[in-house]
């Protein structure tokens, strides 16, 4: 039993599809896909303010090789990036994004532009090789697919690119690792906002965090059950975070008088 998540309660705000799938593009788990080549290492990849699609490749590598003898001077390539729960669960991924469109190395006389646009948006080490041992190429792109909670959703690129990611997203990890690891009293409460049928029998786990609220994993022996509690109101950045938690759990402990 795999259940896609639902609201806990009344029907939950949630990031939109586009939302979702550029924070899900901002995990660092990437491969490239093209003719000839399954799943190559990628270095580095982001999606720049601009919209603008990079990634880092090592220059002596298939994809940079495939590139350099296209007779088009492109090649047609796909981009999987893979979001992995930062917690350890069962079935770890909670979605994956296809990018796919045609791979083009960034002009000299642009690289330096590009290069910072990268750094604003991913400041990643991988920078720094490139040059030497790796390459900057940007993908023109054609299409987006996003794949969450059992279903593919098929995305216009330009609204992919005219979202942003999750406000939380750079600090998501930490959180649920800390909650997972030294709050279990503040875990239950979140559990407390879920029908209580829902979790008879199960393990209840933190899956993830966004502007709108926790996803929690209700981890039982035929499967799992994922489903959403929202904050009172959603959050606008980490600064609110704090509070917006504590209303949340405040509400919990309201609401279970006896605990």
């Amino acid at each position: 039993m795999t259940r896609s998540i639902r609201p806990a309660g009344p029907a939950a705000l949630r990031p939109s599809a586009p939302e979702r799938a550029r924070t899900v593009a901002s995990r660092p788990a990437a491969a490239i896909c093209a003719a000839g080549i399954d799943g190559s290492r990628v270095l580095a990849h982001t999606t720049t303010a601009a919209g603008q699609v990079l990634l880092v490749v090592p220059t002596d590598g298939e994809v940079c090789t495939a590139v350099r003898g296209s007779a088009d001077g492109d090649l047609a390539a796909l981009l999987l990036v893979t979001d992995h729960a930062p917690v350890p669960l069962h079935d770890a991924v909670r979605a994956q994004v296809w990018l796919s469109g045609w791979l083009t190395p960034v002009d000299p006389a642009d690289r330096c532009e590009a290069l910072l646009a990268f750094a604003d948006a991913a400041p990643v080490g991988a920078l720094l090789d490139v040059g030497a041992t790796a390459t900057l190429l940007s993908l023109d792109l054609a299409e987006v697919v996003l794949g969450e909670c059992g279903a593919v959703t098929e995305l216009d690129p330009e609204d992919y690119l005219a979202a942003a990611p999750d406000p939380l997203a750079e600090v998501e990890a930490t959180m649920l690792q800390h909650l997972d690891e030294s709050h279990p009293e503040q875990l239950a409460l979140l559990a407390s906002r879920v029908p209580r049928e829902w979790v008879a029998g199960g393990v209840v786990r933190p899956l993830g965090l966004d502007r709108f609220g926790f996803r929690l994993r209700v981890e039982q022996p035929g499967g799992h059950r994922d489903v959403r509690v929202p904050f009172p109101v959603p959050v606008s950045g980490p600064e609110e975070l704090g509070a917006a938690v504590q209303r949340l759990l405040c509400a919990a402990e309201r609401s279970c008088p006896g605990r």
